[in-house]
């Protein structure tokens, strides 16, 4: 006796086609899983075993073969349980193999026959999508995998539902998609109060989706001013929606299958590792730059992440995506994040005040800064220094002007941007290049003489040079300017980092 079902493998954002097939023959009783499995699949035999136990049936005393073909593909995490229960039960008529043979099947399984949620299914439900499927999935996650279009989806809580579904005794509700409660509004740029080249840097750097960089003293708003960020971010297009969900998916964070709209925004600690901040492990993962796709990068204290992390981030700004290589496979995950980091001007943080600076400035704040390297500097767009409050300061009204203001001025440069590069597969002028960028970004005769002066003046490199095209752009765009100007470039160049450092 032989059976067939539908699974799915996950590399990265991709979902592999994987065929469970069980076959029953005479000898010692004995179960066993092959086909590169891991030691979660490995394990699938003792919760498959229960869970037909708790819902009245028994393995059969045969020699039990299970093969995950193909069988030179990694198989890693628990959702093969589900598919393997059903192609037992279809080998021993205990379900309709022909009806299974429609679906792909994917989910963890509880001692008691419980149907348990398990990473990935949004992108097992657009593969089935693909192959003119259905799904089955837990109950917990219909929702999630309705997200895929129009497809069969059959969210089953239990063993014993999914069987008298499949029977046709008692019919299972179709689950429909559900979008995420709105969050809890974050910090408004109402509440901070001074720091406005800090203020227009941000709004320049949400406009554009360019890097930014803030340095000043403990104290001065830096976190702050980033975690407003958000709350004047254009909320995710559909299509973002769903890329961004895909990432959670594969992680295990797209909590009841909610579909989030805001951009996300992750905040590691400076402690974190690399497979932490750029994906990998044992069983590959995405890592931060990747959860934070299509938003928010924050990295504060950035002298104090390890050198080699931050410079494992290089590639990954540059290219928009992470490749994690292991010796039988590689996993790409997106990674199109808009970094902001945040540091003091040396391990003191009061470089500038000769009463509160250590005795070993100037330089201590030349081997703090050092910590970081110059080409990952060099690849942040906007270099932002933000002075201490002073208690005068504070005492004054909040500013007039708040996020709302600010995030309609974004929301107009980015349909300017939207509708300029429309086609193209670009989004922002942060990601704009080549011809592309040429034609967007070339100032007037004298915003290119200025460019070209200062370009030589402050050594820019090649990058560099693009990166202020990009900034000018977007300056231009804030101000509904169709030609980039003289104006533009300055304060674009005001800006830039002066020199690189090794």
């Amino acid at each position: 006796m032989a059976a067939t079902v539908a699974t799915v493998a996950y590399l990265g954002l991709e979902a592999r086609a994987v065929e469970v097939q069980v076959q029953l023959s005479s000898g010692i009783p004995k179960f066993t899983i092959v086909g590169l499995a891991d030691k979660a699949v490995a394990e699938s035999r003792e919760r498959v075993r229960a869970a037909l136990a708790s819902i009245g049936l028994a393995l059969p005393p045969k020699v039990i073969t299970v093969n995950l073909s193909p069988a030179d593909l990694p198989k890693e995490g628990s959702h093969y349980d589900l598919p393997i229960a059903l192609c037992l039960l279809a080998a021993i008529g205990a379900a309709d193999a022909e009806a299974l043979s429609h679906y792909v099947a994917v989910g963890e399984l509880s001692l008691d026959g419980r149907i348990a949620p398990s990473p990935g299914v949004l992108l097992a439900a657009i593969h089935a999508s693909g192959e003119d499927k259905g799904l089955i999935c837990p109950a917990a996650q219909g929702s999630e995998a309705a997200w895929a279009g129009e497809l069969d989806v059959i969210a089953a809580p239990d063993l014993l539902a999914l069987l008298a579904h499949l029977k046709g005794t008692t019919l299972l509700q179709p689950p429909a998609p559900v979008e995420a409660e709105a969050l809890e509004p974050g910090p408004d740029l109402s509440q901070v109060k001074g720091q406005e080249v800090a203020k227009r840097a941000l709004e320049i750097a949400a406009a554009g989706g360019h890097n930014l960089l803030m340095s000043g003293p403990p104290g001065a708003g830096k976190s702050l001013l980033a975690a407003c960020l958000p709350g004047i971010l254009p909320p995710l297009e559909p299509s973002e929606a769903l890329e961004v969900s895909m990432v959670a998916s594969v992680a295990g964070e797209l909590n009841g299958g909610r579909i989030r709209r805001r951009r996300p925004y992750r905040s590691p600690h400076h402690s974190a590792s690399m497979p932490a901040l750029v994906g990998g492990g044992l069983r590959v993962r995405p890592g931060e730059i990747s959860l934070a796709h299509l938003g928010v990068l924050f990295l504060d204290e950035l002298p104090e992440f390890q050198r080699q992390v931050l410079d494992s981030l290089r590639q990954p700004l540059e290219t928009g995506n992470v490749s994690v290589a292991r010796a039988n496979t590689h996993v790409t995950f997106p990674a199109r994040v808009q970094l902001v980091a945040a540091m003091n001007p040396c391990r003191c943080g009061h470089l500038g005040d000769p009463a509160l600076a250590c005795s070993r400035a100037p330089r201590c704040a030349a081997d703090y800064q050092a910590r970081v390297s110059g080409p990952l500097l060099d690849r942040i767009d906007l270099h932002v220094d933000v002075q201490a409050v002073s208690a005068a300061d504070l005492t004054l009204p909040s500013p007039a002007e708040g996020s709302r203001e600010v995030a309609e001025r974004v929301a107009r440069a980015r349909s300017v941007q939207s509708g300029r590069y429309n086609g193209s597969g670009v989004r922002t002028n942060a990601e704009a290049d080549g011809d592309l960028l040429e034609q967007a970004a070339t100032p007037d005769e004298a915003g290119r003489k200025l460019l070209a002066d200062a370009a030589a003046a402050m050594r820019l490199s090649a990058r560099g040079f693009h990166r202020v095209l990009r900034v000018v752009r977007t300056i231009a765009d804030l101000s509904g300017a169709e030609q980039v100007g003289r104006i533009h470039v300055a304060e674009a160049l005001s800006y830039r980092r002066q020199a690189p450092r090794n």
